[in-house]
């Protein structure tokens, strides 16, 4: 696993240096593209086979998880459908830019995850493959040059996070229009109240609790389970 993220890394800082990102996800101030009736459920992270690139700075299990964390929910808790689904993701390696030669050498920033997205009520995944993501840094004015020269660590992990929030949405809103994941196209429409997973006895949060124990430790990301 690491010697293969590592020769992905390898050539895709290669191909970094003639390239730039065009993802945007700026874009958190407009209306939601449709999603059908899509609401977020679990917002599951976890990182088991976090794999540092070369020419990186080092960044935790721990930090990756919270700024993905972030950056799910600062996007997908907007919508407001009338169905939950879980997204589970897996942190699987990153290159976070250190301070180089200014256009020949300074290196972009990169991040590699894996998706999986679950049915609540069918209490099943929608991808039976997880899909694999390789995002990379936004370029700006501010990066052109290379990120490690410009920007900390925690705003590189930042904007890295966000746009795999935008490519996971991406992802998702292709998958609805072709497979009627969430409802097809115009379903949320009429959708007004987001759906909220109902209170918890006492049994059944120990349940969930022992549940979510046990996914953060399978490589195969799963949600937690809705009692």
């Amino acid at each position: 696993m690491s010697f293969h993220l590592l020769s992905r890394f390898a050539a895709l800082l290669l191909a970094l240096a003639a390239l730039g990102a065009c993802t945007n996800p700026n874009d958190l101030d407009k209306a939601p593209v449709d999603l059908g009736n899509f609401a977020l459920g679990h917002n599951v992270v976890v990182a088991p086979n976090l794999t540092k690139g070369p020419a990186s700075r080092d960044a935790s299990k721990e930090e990756w998880i919270a700024a993905m964390t972030k950056a799910i929910d600062e996007r997908f808790s907007r919508y407001e459908g009338d169905n939950l689904y879980h997204i589970a993701i897996s942190v699987e390696g990153y290159v976070l830019a250190v301070p180089g030669v200014p256009i020949v050498a300074s290196p972009k920033s990169a991040l590699i995850i894996k998706v999986t997205a679950w049915d609540d009520a069918a209490g099943k995944k929608l991808n039976d493959k997880p899909e694999q993501v390789t995002i990379i840094e936004s370029i700006s004015g501010s990066t052109v040059l290379g990120s490690g020269l410009t920007q900390s660590k925690e705003v590189q992990m930042e904007n890295l996070s966000r746009n795999a929030a935008k490519l996971i949405q991406n992802w998702l809103v292709r998958e609805n229009l072709e497979n009627k994941w969430f409802g097809g196209r115009g379903a949320n429409s009429t959708s007004l109240i987001k759906a909220e997973p109902a209170a918890d006895d006492d049994a059944t949060a120990a349940a969930r609790a022992a549940a979510a124990a046990q996914v953060i430790q399978e490589p195969d990301v799963a949600p937690v389970p809705q009692s």
